[in-house]
């Protein structure tokens, strides 16, 4: 087995009232879990605060230790409400300055459309002391990294945008090799303990077990391992328990 100090992690932390509230769906996670699996870093931690300074500080400095990676999404805009770049600074206990090269890429984003660069705008410009810029190919105004913390827009789009603009800052961790068995007609349940024998009998291999539709419809079991040969053992075994019980399952790979 690969040591484990060559396995990387990360955490997302969403910010803002209006996913708690309901008003908006956080898409970013789910976005960040995909990108991150590709490159071999695994999402171990989300969790969504809302607009209070004091809450995105504990989060934050219970997350940044914990992880090689931790990427915030949301309240880094123009408006009163958009308090991260605060609680990021305090939370490293440095103070916000006005970032000369933001308020620079600020202005001229602006400028070339013909737009004013009000203090509002000129707001995103604020970054915590210390902190490099990230570039934002979409609106112009950059996140922020700060040790291995990354700050970035809430806005779909916009974060997107910023995890391709940092792909390069970040080390990848050992490729997971990922195999999976489907049985249609077989409920989760009716397996269980023949995936609990595996999974206690084949080292080295995360076996998860995920319902269609609830308990009824059928499973997809998933083999993850380092090794490949350890994959490829585990979800055989799980085939022929789904065999043994009377359904032929799909086989297929889940990387």
């Amino acid at each position: 087995m690969t040591e484990k100090k060559n396995r990387k992690t990360a955490a997302i932390l969403a910010i803002g009232d209006e996913l708690l509230s309901g008003r908006t769906r956080d898409a970013n996670m789910h976005y960040l879990a995909g990108w991150l699996t590709s490159r071999a870093i695994r999402l171990a931690e989300a969790r969504i605060v809302g607009d209070e300074q004091s809450a995105i500080v504990e989060a934050l400095n219970a997350m940044r230790p914990r992880y090689d990676y931790v990427f915030t999404s949301g309240g880094i805009g123009p408006t009163h409400d958009d308090i991260t770049v605060d609680a990021i600074a305090a939370a490293f206990g440095v103070p916000v300055i006005e970032h000369p090269k933001a308020m620079d890429m600020i202005e001229r984003w602006y400028r070339a459309r013909g737009e004013e660069v009000t203090p509002a705008r000129k707001r995103m410009g604020r970054t915590p002391e210390g902190a490099v810029l990230i570039d934002n190919p979409v609106s112009g105004a950059p996140g922020v990294r700060l040790a291995n913390v990354f700050v970035m827009a809430g806005v779909p789009r916009i974060f997107q945008g910023m995890l391709n603009a940092v792909d390069s800052e970040l080390e990848r961790g050992v490729q997971l090799y990922s195999r999976a068995a489907t049985a249609y007609g077989l409920p989760e349940s009716r397996i269980a303990d023949q995936l609990r024998d595996i999974q206690n009998r084949v080292a080295g291999v995360a076996i998860g077990s995920y319902p269609i539709d609830g308990d009824v419809k059928g499973v997809t079991v998933i083999a993850r391992a380092e090794e490949e040969q350890t994959a490829f053992s585990a979800i055989d075994a799980v085939a022929a328990a789904m065999r043994d019980l009377g359904v032929e399952p799909k086989m297929e790979d889940n990387r």
